[in-house]
């Protein structure tokens, strides 16, 4: 258990686990370090990595173990860091005196005349420094390689040991050898269990003594006003301010269930965290003492953070607040399997620490690991049964099961594995095996619960935060007009990505060395995201970072931008809406391009792996892609030479007449008249004849062909035509409409009547309105319009009658 008490101070790191990995190790590297030169700081970490070595060569004999192997990984991984640290500070160094030396320019061949003192001398002295900041560097890799190499050993080493300390069997408590020896032994162990008490009698008498009484009592009664209504407080000073400040939803929800939990381990471990601090006033524990009453402390607020974290997600008082997929039956079930974990937790931990203080009998530390063993695994039983009483006892019930997801059905069927294994292991005589499955399945199941709860806070907090509907998700589409249907794409990816790093974080948290311990917890999640290459691109989680961050604030720029030069600039301008659109457009591609090079770069991608993409892409256009690369440039064309634009009218063929939308990368948008929208490629635009109706500010021509009859006075009729189209507002004067006599047949006389407007959208509408006018001016007048002719056909029967026939017209 004094593992999981080690692993403790990491726990934060479940939740701030991103800054947790990102800040790199040498950060914590002393001012000294800092002030030395590179040939010192080379020979200082040296010396530590060959102090590392020479130590190690002891754990040949076994004369090392976890604790002292888990130190000496940490120390070669300090090395390992600051090697790193000081060839990356010395690169940018020979960069410069490359940059000198490429100045200065090749030195003469042989035969050339000579260069001049001065420039000989100062090449002279840059082959010198570089030569020497070279050696430098390659020996900073090589520490780094080295230290590498010896945590690998180390690794190696440490897992042979947990191997061989699992594998290793002892008598069974079923047999009468196990319990002979336990006899044995109990002798000793009581001797040193009374002389730890006596310790531990001194050390508080000293702290009860006059000058740190006071001290105590007041530690103390501050720490029961804690325990008494510091939790109580939190949870309604956080219940006020969520009602005033979050939105009702399921961020209220995760949200409460988060601070609940982390209420509880505030303030038991405040509590915990002062009662040592009274003992412990003026250092009269000495080291061995200090040192368990410390661990203690980390196992209280172990205790502490799976009790308030397990009750949060059960939530057995109010249902609406629950996160996990349980009824109200399963909830109240299990409502004090939480405090019982918690407590047993922490009795395993004091337990297991006592025992290693006192330097308990072998035969004693393998009695108290099977029964801590059976402790831990017969709760976690009992669990599982009462989850399944809750189950059937909903069912006879009638009531609705909430639907049980898949990897719930998995873990319980893990737990359940690791149960059997527990009690199998212990009475096979496998007690060190059944103790850390145990003490495993505690872990994991904190790991875990943490897991959940952050997936569902990081799931509620990007759906409320970039939902459309909500405060914050319209501001963002007012301030960076950004579409509804964007902020919920954000919000999807956010929490997949979120959900990913958590998942990692959390299998590295659980996957880590059994007796493993904060520092080494925080190297392995940092070597996790920082230990990656694609190729020779090196991989980071800080540059992956900094690369969003670029590319985001790019994005958003570049947005604001476009939009600033659209509402506000390019209007106060004499360009047309087409015009201002193409250049809109225009600095779209440019500045996407200059987005994504700037990522690039934060990526470190060097031009070298740039050249070898641009190479496979220009395969890949020969082949594949001449099309899309064809209507790319064919639409940096429309919008140079601007041959149609964002407004026009155009006519492609009889069928395709149209509005222009919008031109994008690869297809140009045509809105037809009912309506619908024609995606037609770039390139069609560019190849083909295209008629465009508005192109150069066109005007519309009304044109209308009206037939009457022989015997119309024409002067009259055409002044009544001419009226007509004068007194509409649309007609323009100049040029002026005029009325012609078209053509005169055997029935009736043509005239064309023309007149001219603004733009041709307008012809229709004008059209008929002139249409309506020219009627009703005409049937005042008395002016009929000719009709076609009728003709009726009669077939006549034999004595001459009329026999009837059907009608025709022409």
């Amino acid at each position: 258990m004094p593992t999981l008490i080690r692993r403790l101070p990491a726990l934060p790191a479940i939740l701030l686990a991103l800054a947790l990995v990102a800040t790199p190790a040498w950060a914590r590297a002393d001012a000294d370090a800092a002030a030395a030169t590179p040939a010192q700081t080379l020979q200082q970490l040296g010396d530590q990595l060959g102090a590392v070595k020479s130590t190690l060569a002891n754990a040949q004999q076994g004369k090392l173990d976890g604790a002292a192997l888990s130190d000496l990984r940490t120390r070669a991984t300090q090395v390992q860091d600051q090697a790193q640290q000081l060839s990356d500070s010395l690169a940018p160094q020979m960069s410069a005196l490359q940059a000198q030396l490429t100045v200065l320019g090749p030195a003469p061949a042989k035969g050339a005349p000579p260069e001049a003192p001065e420039v000989a001398a100062q090449r002279r002295q840059l082959d010198k420094a570089q030569a020497g900041l070279n050696a430098q560097i390659v020996q900073a890799k090589s520490l780094n390689l080295d230290a590498a190499q010896v945590m690998t050993q180390i690794s190696g080493l440490r897992s042979d040991q947990f191997q061989a300390r699992l594998a290793e069997r002892t008598g069974t408590p079923l047999g009468h050898p196990f319990w002979a020896d336990q006899v044995r032994a109990l002798p000793g162990d009581a001797t040193r269990l009374r002389r730890f008490a006596a310790d531990w009698a001194e050390g508080l008498g000293d702290a009860w003594q006059p000058p740190n009484r006071t001290p105590l009592l007041l530690c103390l009664c501050a720490a029961v006003l804690l325990l008494a209504g510091g939790r109580w407080s939190l949870q309604r000073l956080w219940h006020f301010v969520a009602a005033r400040w979050l939105p009702d939803g399921h961020l209220r929800r995760s949200a409460t269930a988060a601070v609940m939990a982390l209420s509880t381990t505030l303030v038991i471990g405040l509590a915990a965290k002062l009662v040592h601090l009274g003992i412990n006033w003026n250092d009269t524990l000495d080291t061995d003492l200090d040192t368990l009453a410390t661990s203690t402390m980390r196992a209280v607020i172990f205790a502490s953070l799976m009790a308030g974290l397990g009750s949060a997600l059960l939530s057995a008082q109010r249902a609406s607040w629950r996160l996990l997929p349980l009824s109200d039956i399963a909830a109240r079930r299990l409502r004090r399997f939480p405090w019982l974990l918690g407590g047993a937790a922490l009795f395993t931990g004091v337990v297991e620490r006592i025992t290693r203080s006192i330097g308990s009998s072998l035969p004693a530390t393998v009695l108290l690991h099977a029964l801590l063993a059976l402790l831990l695994s017969s709760l976690v039983g009992s669990l599982l049964l009462r989850l399944r009483h809750a189950r059937h006892e909903a069912d006879s019930q009638g009531d609705a099961r909430p639907r049980r997801p898949l990897w719930v059905g998995l873990l319980s069927f893990a737990v359940t594995l690791g149960v059997v294994v527990c009690w199998l292991a212990v009475f096979t005589g496998f007690i060190a095996l059944a103790f850390f499955v145990a003490v495993q399945m505690l872990w994991s199941g904190l790991v875990v619960a943490s897991l959940y709860l952050l997936m569902q806070l990081a799931r509620d907090l990007f759906d409320t935060l970039l939902s459309p509907h909500g405060r914050s998700g319209q501001h963002l589409q007012a301030g960076f007009d950004i579409s509804p249907e964007t902020l919920e794409q954000a919000a999807t990816v956010l929490t997949g990505v979120s959900r990913v790093l958590l998942t990692l974080v959390a299998l590295a948290l659980v996957l880590a060395p059994f007796d493993a311990g904060p520092d080494e917890l925080a190297q392995r999640l940092q070597q996790l995201f920082n230990g990656l290459q694609l190729g020779q691109l090196p991989i980071s989680l800080d540059t992956i970072l900094g690369a969003i961050v670029v590319f985001v604030l790019g994005l958003v720029a570049l947005r604001v931008l476009k939009r600033w030069l659209r509402d506000q600039l390019l209007p106060t301008t004499g360009m047309d809406a087409g015009m201002r659109e193409s250049v809109v457009t225009l600095l779209g591609y440019l500045g996407g391009v200059l987005v994504l090079a700037l990522t690039l770069v934060a990526l470190n991608v060097n031009l070298q792996s740039i050249a070898w993409i641009a190479s496979a892409l220009s395969v890949g256009i020969g082949f594949g892609l001449q099309q899309i690369v064809s209507n790319f440039f064919c639409g940096l064309i429309l919008l140079v030479e601007r041959p149609v634009k964002v407004g026009d009218w155009v006519s492609l063929s009889s069928d395709v007449e149209g509005d222009i939308r919008r031109i994008n990368v690869r297809a140009t948008e045509i809105q037809l008249g009912d309506r619908s929208t024609l995606i037609v490629p770039n390139s069609q635009l560019i190849a083909q004849t295209v008629r465009n109706v508005t192109h150069g500010s066109a005007q519309g021509r009304v044109r209308i062909m009206l037939p009457m009859p022989l015997d119309t006075d024409a002067d009259r009729a055409r002044q009544l035509m001419l009226d007509a189209l004068k007194a509409h507002q649309a007609t323009l004067g100049t040029p002026p409409p005029v009325v012609r006599l078209d053509k005169i047949d055997a029935s009736s006389m043509t005239f064309s009547i023309t007149s001219y407007v603004r733009s041709p959208r307008d012809v229709a509408a004008v059209k008929s309105d002139v249409l309506f006018d020219i009627l009703a001016r005409l049937r005042a007048a008395n002016l009929p319009l000719s009709t076609p002719t009728s003709m009726v056909v009669r077939n006549l029967g034999p004595l001459g009658e009329d026999s009837p026939a059907a009608p025709s017209s022409e």
